[in-house]
């Protein structure tokens, strides 16, 4: 356990911990871009990720009883997770269909977010109590916290859920 008092291996560890921070990093990204069928960019990523990936292994591997190397190497692993995730939410890449279900106000939430320039369809259907207004708006991922305010200024008590989409072919899609 002589290495605990070794500056090198102290250092040689962080390095470890960066390169684990940087290949999980690019994973979730190249993940987050394989669901949407960006294939370059995946290609890309996927290259640099595992080069980091080999020589952050390596690394640990040649040096096996070195514990600090081994927690480097977790604890890049776990906190390459939370970077990726806090980068994906900042990048908001793609598209997400939001549900709008309003028991008595889904005409004036309709307008309200055409008037902002969303497309919206509605649909009549029937709830537990009754008839309620079912909106659906494929927006933009960055666009979502403003539709569900417009929706819930409209209305407090609609009913709002949001689900990935890809899209494929034609209607308005605002880009």
């Amino acid at each position: 356990m002589e290495y605990l008092s070794d500056p090198h291996a102290w250092l040689f560890a962080l390095l470890i911990f960066f390169l684990r921070v940087a290949d999980m990093t690019l994973d979730t990204i190249r993940v987050l871009f394989v669901v949407r069928g960006k294939k370059a960019i995946v290609w890309v990523l996927g290259f640099f990720q595992s080069l980091i990936f080999v020589i952050a292994i390596s690394s640990v591997l040649t040096e096996l009883n070195n514990i600090l190397n081994v927690i480097g190497y977790a604890t890049g692993f776990a906190t390459g997770n939370m970077v990726g995730m806090l980068i994906e939410q900042r990048l908001a890449i793609g598209h997400i269909l939001v549900t709008i279900i309003s028991s008595n106000r889904g005409a004036l939430i309709a307008e309200r977010l055409r008037a902002d320039g969303y497309a919206v369809t509605e649909v009549a259907g029937r709830g537990r109590n009754g008839t309620v207004f079912e909106l659906h708006a494929s927006v933009l991922r960055k666009d979502v916290p403003n539709v569900e305010t417009i929706a819930l200024e409209a209305d407090p008590q609609a009913f709002i859920t949001a689900e990935d989409v890809r899209p494929v072919r034609r209607g308005f899609w605002r880009a």
